[in-house]
């Protein structure tokens, strides 16, 4: 599979990217790390991994189980090494995990979430809901009062990890077990909830990828395995 991966490596910038369906959040956890090495040793070009996961709350690096209200039985609670606070995500909800070399793309990490940012705003115009970041608040794009999509990322060594949660048809009675991100009394919406009626998270994934293509000039090559998951193809 590196053979494969390698043949992507060539002077124009590119990366590798689709659509994973439901991974348990483990295991996308164990990909995003075998892929970070991958990236590292120069064997793959940058990776997004786009997915959903099974109900699952995951707690930031530096806080998170202060912001817990009340987590139902039977739902996991993970540690991560991202930023931000809590958070939730489960089905209904596009997950996105770039593996992206900064230094290769010349950009930092505030320039790097402002593009993951953009990235959503500019899918949302495309439903005709404006997104907008808000100023007192770090990260993640809001629709009004009430925040659509989250973001918290991971950066070692130039290479990015975690990314972001777009609501797109999400179960939002979850986020009332928990205070999301830190933010107290935030009400998170979705673009099922704004539009009234329901888009699958199949329905956006190649507006997304359109979308990111552009903000990060990137060109999108397909039909190559990646190391670290057997039966993935990317």
């Amino acid at each position: 599979m590196l053979v494969a991966a390698k043949a992507c490596l060539t002077s124009e910038k590119v990366y590798l990217a689709d659509y994973l369906g439901v991974v348990p959040y483990e295991l996308a956890l164990n990909l995003q790390q075998r892929l970070v090495q991958a990236r590292a040793e120069g064997d793959i070009p940058d990776v997004v991994l786009l997915l959903q996961h099974p109900p699952v709350f995951t707690i930031g690096r530096f806080r998170g189980e202060e912001d817990i209200v009340n987590i139902p039985d039977g739902i996991e609670v993970f540690p991560t090494n991202r930023g931000g606070s809590i958070t939730y995500h489960g089905p209904g909800q596009l997950i996105g995990y770039p593996i992206l070399n900064l230094k290769e793309n010349v950009l930092g990490v505030r320039e790097y979430i402002w593009k993951l940012e953009e990235v959503i705003i500019n899918l949302l115009l495309g439903f005709g809901i404006r997104g907008q970041r808000m100023a007192k608040y770090p990260s993640g794009v809001w629709v009004g009062k009430e925040k659509i999509c989250s973001v918290g990322i991971h950066v070692s060594h130039y290479i990015t990890t975690h990314g972001f949660a777009l609501n797109v048809n999400t179960d939002l009675r979850y986020f009332k077990y928990i205070k999301p991100c830190g933010l107290k009394n935030t009400v998170m919406t979705s673009i099922s909830k704004l539009l009234g009626y329901p888009v699958e998270v199949e329905a956006i994934i190649e507006s997304w990828l359109q979308s990111f293509s552009e903000i990060f000039g990137l060109k999108r090559e397909t039909g190559v395995f990646l190391p670290g998951e057997e039966g993935i193809i990317v």
